[in-house]
């Protein structure tokens, strides 16, 4: 593979191209802000991963001008219902919802990156790959990053800013020394797309609540209406779960019908962590998306609330590079920050709520869920928030 050649100067550079940094440079490149936007990786996603689109990122990518294409490809989910076994605990619908897309959208993640590039591509931007960086070094009037490319060979490149959007052991981070203070969940969490027979209507995402854990289960866009994305708690599973693994956990914790899993698509077991970074910004070095935070998939939050960071931000850094005051930029954490550590202490009382395990603390959860939920008021804040919609 030839060595890539990067500029030994610039305005901003963006290491990680994922969600969140495809994001930060669209907006970039829309403003003119000279930028280079790197990533380790030789190739992007070209699996699922997060599969959920809310309605704010929604309403922030249409600022973008590509909202309805990614619908487009992805398949409206108005409904999220909450389970323990046989029995429905909660409904709650997005239908009501003050905003143009008052819907979950189901939509693999390579989906969301290849729609995210070509915007990029569109407003004259590109990624480096594979570019892995070494060092981050943060003086008071500029950057310098260091890295070497797929040949092996060192260089670096100074700028003014540099943002990380590269993901939970961002090199960047750890090179500015901000502390990244949170826990990990002592279970494993399997996700895995799979073609099944599942008895609940397309147009829901489930919550199955059990002591052994808990489930999501989701639609995916798919011709023959069979394919879903499964997520789960377990205390053991195989590095790559299989249709058997799956199949046990769905039987022992899905709702009452036939629920028949044909094959796995893909599938992968992880640890999930709940952190968030000491602070989103330290000198030159700016953190977005996992690099800032990271928590359970309850509610599929975590790259919603990564693309949002990187749209503020973007125009931040946008504004400050046109002549704005740096200061500017110290909005982004004061902002930012407090929504992802909402979105990381709910999605921790989601799955602390979700895995009780005696009896009387289900009996009691259940009572209350069934009654707070009737509730119109509750039942519409529990859908802003899901939405993010709380976030604008």
């Amino acid at each position: 593979m030839a060595a890539t050649t990067l500029p030994a100067t610039t305005s901003v550079v963006i290491v990680g191209a994922g969600p969140a940094g495809l994001t930060t440079a669209i907006v970039l490149a829309e403003a003119g802000i000279d930028h280079v936007l790197i990533d380790r990786l030789a190739e992007g996603a070209n699996t699922s991963r997060a599969a959920v689109v809310h309605a704010r990122t929604l309403e922030v990518l249409d600022e973008l001008g590509i909202a309805d294409e990614l619908a487009g490809l992805g398949i409206e989910v108005p409904t999220f219902k909450v389970h323990d076994g046989p029995k429905t605990l909660a409904t709650i619908e997005f239908g009501g919802l003050p905003t143009a897309f008052p819907y979950t959208l189901m939509v693999p993640q390579d989906v969301t990156e290849r729609v995210l590039l070509a915007r990029l591509h569109k407003a004259g931007g590109r990624v480096h790959r594979p570019i892995t960086v070494t060092a981050v070094r943060n003086e008071k009037d500029s950057a310098t990053v260091e890295y070497v490319n797929a040949d092996g060979t060192p260089g670096s490149i100074a700028a003014d800013y540099v943002v990380g959007t590269d993901g939970m052991h961002s090199v960047v981070r750890e090179q500015a020394g901000i502390g990244f203070t949170g826990d990990t969940y002592p279970a494993s969490f399997v996700l895995a797309d799979v073609r099944m027979t599942w008895p609940s209507p397309r147009s829901e995402v489930s919550l199955h609540l059990s002591p052994e854990g808990v489930t999501v289960v989701a639609p995916l866009p798919d011709a023959g209406g069979e394919r879903y994305r499964v997520v789960a708690t377990v205390d053991e599973a195989p590095e790559h779960p299989t249709r058997e693994d799956i199949q046990a956990v769905l039987d022992a914790r899905g709702p009452a019908g036939e629920v028949r899993v044909d094959e796995v698509l893909w599938s992968s077991r992880f640890r999930v962590h709940h952190r968030v970074a000491d602070r989103y910004r330290a000198g030159r070095v700016l953190l977005a998306g996992d690099a800032a935070h990271v928590h359970s998939p309850a509610g599929g939050q975590g790259m919603n609330t990564g693309i949002q960071d990187a749209a503020l931000l973007g125009t931040l850094l946008a504004k400050v590079a046109a002549g704005e005051p740096d200061s500017l930029l110290d909005a982004y954490e004061t902002t930012r920050r407090p929504i992802a550590t909402e979105v990381v202490a709910f999605t921790d009382r989601m799955t602390k709520m979700a895995t009780l395990g005696s009896t009387p603390a289900r009996t009691l959860r259940n009572a209350a869920m069934r009654v707070l939920t009737r509730i119109p008021a509750v039942r519409t804040r529990l859908a802003y928030q899901l939405a993010e919609l709380r976030a604008r």
